[in-house]
């Protein structure tokens, strides 16, 4: 890569902030902040065009005992992989939550019954889906957002050949 790609002229376009109490790179902000819960401070990680901070924790004090220690590039990486691993961590428990799956027998295979929760604001719901040892989808049903997914209510669509339960 050249120093004329566009990558590059933006990133020499929008310099870096590096500062004793807010520490920056392309996708993250971290801002040490007054603990509201005592005298201490926090820091606080913000992902790229976050307005709320992804995660928030404890920032040590400095030898004055008053102030915060300035922020590093050692603490920032650091930082950084504790932020990313939670968000990691928080949109595989969404999804978890989201999209369920149970194998079940049905008349001449075993079939998958997949839920998939669509979290609306106004009006959430799920899918209720059968998928063939192939993958193939055999049926779909909308289905309530609270439906519980579970080896007895899976068996009992298949069994039901797939009627809106």
């Amino acid at each position: 890569m050249n120093d004329n790609t566009p990558d590059m002229q933006e990133m020499q376009d929008q310099p870096l902030v590096q500062e004793p109490r807010r520490w920056q790179n392309e996708k993250w902000t971290a801002q040490v902040i007054k603990n509201d819960d005592d005298d201490g401070w926090a820091v606080a990680m913000y992902k790229d065009g976050e307005s709320e901070p992804a995660l928030v924790g404890p920032w040590t004090m400095g030898r004055d005992k008053k102030n915060p220690k300035p922020l590093d590039g050692s603490a920032f990486i650091t930082l950084v992989k504790t932020a990313s691993e939670f968000v990691r961590r928080s949109e595989q428990q969404l999804h978890a939550q989201l999209n369920q799956s149970v194998t079940v027998n049905g008349q001449d295979s075993r079939i998958t019954v997949l839920l998939r929760i669509v979290p609306d604001e106004d009006n959430p719901y799920a899918m209720l889906t059968a998928q063939d040892d192939g993958g193939d989808a055999l049926a779909e049903v909308k289905v309530a957002a609270s439906f519980k997914l579970n080896r007895q209510t899976a068996q009992a669509w298949v069994d039901a050949e797939f009627a809106k339960p």
